[in-house]
């Protein structure tokens, strides 16, 4: 009978255990699934198909660092400039308020980057900014490590606001699409108006970071009301 029992028990052990296995792998994967489907849809004509060296498992490469989220146009110097700036970003869709941009500098556990080279806020050309996602379900608009996990949520007509230099500049956003981490376009710059680039790695969450979420927008007005807020550096 003593046997019986035990042996009861260890199968009601190891199916709890499964159970709590395969429910671990369905709250990590079901988001990663879920984006590539919806994502399809989001962006049909802006996919880009994915060459076998940009899947890579085991490339140890550090995402919190910005000048590793390129191939072949981004080195770690061009990120320790002599001095850091900063200004301060906002976007009501996704609960962000103020978060803090560091113009120089790559450490995207502490604040978002703006690539070196790229024209600043309310100029003619392209600011492109950095910022590092992680699942969903995790997400902290607070917290730098999970401040674009909800990017690709937001859509066309969305208002971005940018507060630098004592001016607040509002974006709306006009793009969204997907890149390999080969295509280094998107961080040309274009004269023709002031542009505001936002880039995150997709799937949210997915260790691989296979591909780069671009979501661009342009100018549509400037307060000099706004004020940068020093007290979130």
């Amino acid at each position: 009978m003593k046997i019986r029992k035990n042996k009861l028990l260890i199968r009601v052990l190891a199916f709890l255990m499964g159970f709590f296995g395969f429910f671990v792998l369905a709250v990590t994967f079901y988001p990663i699934l879920k984006y590539e489907i919806l994502s399809r849809d989001k962006y049909p004509s802006f996919l880009v198909p994915l060459a076998e060296s940009d899947i890579d498992f085991f490339s140890g490469k550090d995402y919190t660092k910005a000048s590793n989220w390129f191939e072949g146009g981004l080195r770690k110097e061009d990120f320790n400039l002599p001095k850091v700036t900063f200004y301060n970003l906002s976007i009501p869709k996704l609960r962000i308020e103020n978060a803090v941009v560091a113009i120089g500098g790559e450490d995207l556990n502490d604040h978002l980057i703006q690539y070196p080279g790229t024209a600043l806020p309310g100029r003619r050309g392209n600011a492109v900014i950095f910022g590092h996602s992680i699942l969903p379900r995790f997400y902290d608009p607070k917290k730098y490590i999970s401040i674009f996990s909800l990017l690709p949520t937001l859509e066309k007509g969305d208002s971005i606001y940018v507060y630098f230099d004592g001016i607040e500049y509002t974006y709306r956003v006009e793009d969204m699409f997907e890149v390999a981490p080969s295509d280094i376009q998107v961080l040309e710059q274009n004269s023709s108006d002031s542009y505001l680039t936002l880039v995150t790695c997709t799937p949210p969450g997915d260790p691989r970071k296979p591909r780069r979420l671009v979501v661009r927008a342009r100018i549509v007005s400037q307060d000099s009301a706004g004020v940068f807020d020093s007290s979130n550096l």
